[in-house]
């Protein structure tokens, strides 16, 4: 009769294996955990461009359709419809609490000189704005910039006082820049960004009335 000498070893794992796969556990968890934050974070930012972009062409929809201004705004003779967005970059604060570069007008041109003349914080309504529409999760509009070619590095500078006017008037589908820009300048850049300036998603306007983000 043969006798077993070797001794059966315990299943299961130490409490030193244990501690090693509860760490590992954790640390991929808070991979995870972070990377979907910012992966989150630039679904916002786009989003958040996808509306800037959808107003502008709002504005440009509105002047082709001859569309006419509520009745609370009084148009010239020969007055054509004319509609546009205004932006600014900046980070002052204005009367109404929110910074420049956390909102962006849509207004109708009344005056027909192709920039915004009302009041930025939008107050009575009647001064050439429409709508103040504010830019939301956590974005801003960092950057206004005009641009000589597709290299959003290299091609762009920024536009003088930060702020940037785009408008469109009826027949004409093409775009109007105020400040107006010289004809080297192929098209404006806006730029959305995170608070931190993380995550970006770049707006580009052409004359043509052509709307992209990237």
């Amino acid at each position: 009769m043969f006798k077993l000498n070797g001794k059966i070893k315990q299943a299961g794992m130490s409490y030193v294996e244990l501690i090693v796969v509860l760490s590992i556990f954790s640390a991929l968890s808070g991979l995870a955990i972070f990377n979907y934050g910012a992966f989150q974070n630039k679904v916002d930012i786009k989003n958040m461009a996808s509306d800037i972009a959808s107003k502008i062409v709002e504005a440009q929809r509105a002047s082709l359709a001859g569309q006419w201004p509520p009745v609370s705004f009084t148009t010239p003779d020969g007055w054509k419809p004319s509609y546009g967005v205004y932006f600014n970059s900046s980070t002052a604060t204005d009367s109404d609490g929110i910074p420049f570069n956390k909102k962006f007008i849509y207004f109708v041109d009344v005056n027909a000189n192709d920039q915004y003349t009302g009041t930025s914080d939008c107050s009575n309504g009647t001064d050439e704005c429409l709508s103040k529409i504010r830019i939301t999760k956590d974005s801003k509009i960092s950057s206004i910039k005009k641009c000589t070619g597709e290299d959003e590095v290299n091609d762009c500078n920024p536009i003088i006082g930060n702020s940037l006017s785009i408008t469109f008037q009826r027949p004409d589908s093409g775009a109007t820049f105020f400040p107006s820009l010289v004809d080297t300048y192929k098209y404006v850049l806006i730029t959305v960004s995170s608070s931190d300036e993380t995550a970006n998603a770049f707006i580009k306007i052409y004359r043509s009335g052509r709307v992209q983000i990237n």
